[in-house]
């Protein structure tokens, strides 16, 4: 099987990627730096949630292997990830502070919302190939107390529309239509079908 790189920090893509037993390196790359070589992951003047999810998720792979590149690194296939989450139209990002997280659970609070999950693997950053996990979950009506007890959590802070279905959130979601893993943040069935032809196979 053939070693990747992961263009995430993110415990939880690394997680699933252990889980099934794929070798890799994290390979990232701070704001600045993806600014300067691919784009930014702020939302474009009338850009469609799925065409920002794409767009995010190849920016992330390009900057990557063009630091491969730079460095000298030895040449393998890139697996980049990013997660969006939908209310309504509008993206919900990573939540600034917690007046912000608490607004996202409200908006979510007793109705579904989107997940979708854009997976990028390449070796060239101008040959990359694509996959979308689009997901529905629903929320239960929460009340303030919950809200609260929730935000004074260390969770909500660094996922894409401050929850984590893997922690203590999982107590609010009444059901998913969609992929676990992808609401997680790599869905595994995209996942190994975009690696499979770079050599990287799962079974």
């Amino acid at each position: 099987m053939s070693k990747i790189y992961l263009a995430s920090k993110s415990p939880r893509r690394k997680e699933i990627l252990a889980g099934l037993g794929i070798e890799f390196d994290v390979v990232a790359v701070n704001d600045h730096t993806l600014l300067n070589f691919a784009g930014d992951e702020e939302q474009h003047p009338g850009e469609a949630p799925e065409d920002y999810v794409i767009r995010t998720a190849c920016d992330k792979a390009r900057a990557v292997l063009m630091k491969i590149e730079a460095d000298g690194l030895e040449k393998r296939p890139v697996l980049a990830a990013d997660t969006t989450v939908i209310v309504n139209g509008e993206i919900l990002g990573k939540p600034k502070d917690r007046h912000e997280a608490e607004a996202f659970l409200r908006a979510m609070a007793g109705t579904y919302h989107e997940v979708r999950t854009a997976v990028v693997v390449g070796t060239d950053p101008e040959h990359l190939v694509s996959d979308v996990s689009v997901s529905r979950v629903w929320f239960k009506a929460l009340t303030e107390e919950e809200i609260a007890a929730y935000t004074a959590t260390n969770e909500p802070y660094d996922k894409a529309g401050g929850y984590g279905i893997q922690g203590l959130a999982g107590l609010f979601i009444e059901k998913i239509e969609g992929s676990y893993t992808g609401i997680m943040g790599l869905p595994v069935f995209e996942t190994a079908r975009l690696l499979k032809p770079f050599g990287v196979k799962v079974l």
